[in-house]
């Protein structure tokens, strides 16, 4: 191969690493907004590990696959090609090993995060019923009474108030068949499971408001099962509570 031939080829291998490395300085959400949630602070770095590990061996493997494609080609055109071996114990170690060492790292650390997300603990604050059925979504606010509960339809899917800075504790279940409480901006889901009574604590950090959608196949309308979460200053929301506390009188 002549010398700018190779020199080529080099660069194409070069380009994919580059762009790598390069973002490595500092690296995006990759979709998703930092700080949102306490589960954002504990889950997005884990989330980011995951792509950037992704990265390398994609990385890896296409310069494995394109530098024989490109480096032997010309001596394939002569009849001329490289020696052929039945097996490569090494390679072969090394191919098992290293993803199993990959795997077992990112389980380790998913066990961690999982952990410190679905941790129960005493200084919550509020607490929020979320009550899952074919289609729509139910939520109630104890401290405002039993009665205050904001039901949704399909055609008109319910809000969710929670107050910014604030730990609650969400108490989620399901009526009928198995769904999927889930907001995808805040990094977190949760099942609705018939029978079972699961619960979520969690603080969010940011004014605003965020969809959330049942993410579990459960049944004709599941598509419709939308609903809005609001995220209120804490004077906003007793002010809620207070009017919920009205409605339910």
């Amino acid at each position: 191969m002549s010398a700018h031939k190779r020199s080529r080829a080099l660069v194409l291998l070069a380009v994919p690493l580059t762009l790598l490395l390069s973002g490595c300085s500092k690296v995006s959400g990759l979709g998703y907004e930092e700080g949102l949630s306490s589960v954002n602070e504990i889950s997005l770095s884990l989330w980011q590990g995951a792509w950037i590990a992704a990265a390398v061996v994609g990385v890896i493997t296409f310069v494995l696959i394109i530098w024989p494609a490109i480096f032997h080609r010309a001596k394939a055109s002569k009849g001329e090609f490289p020696k052929q071996t039945q097996y490569n114990i090494p390679v072969e170690i090394a191919y098992t090993i290293i993803p199993l060492i990959i795997v077992a790292v990112l389980f380790y650390y998913t066990a961690v995060k999982q952990e410190k997300i679905v941790e129960k603990t005493s200084n919550y604050k509020h607490e929020i019923t979320v009550n899952g059925f074919q289609w729509s979504w139910q939520f109630g606010y104890p401290e405002a009474g039993p009665k205050a509960l904001v039901t949704g339809t399909p055609a008109q899917p319910p809000t969710l108030v929670v107050p910014v800075g604030e730990r609650v504790r969400y108490t989620i279940e399901s009526n009928d068949v198995v769904h999927g409480f889930w907001i995808p901006a805040f990094m977190i889901q949760m099942q609705n499971l018939p029978g079972v009574t699961n619960s979520l604590e969690f603080t969010a950090n940011k004014i605003g408001t965020y969809p959330g959608r049942c993410n579990i196949l459960c049944g004709r309308n599941h598509a419709q099962m939308l609903f809005t979460v609001k995220v209120v200053s804490v004077a906003d929301y007793k002010a809620y509570i207070e009017t919920l506390k009205a409605s339910a009188a």
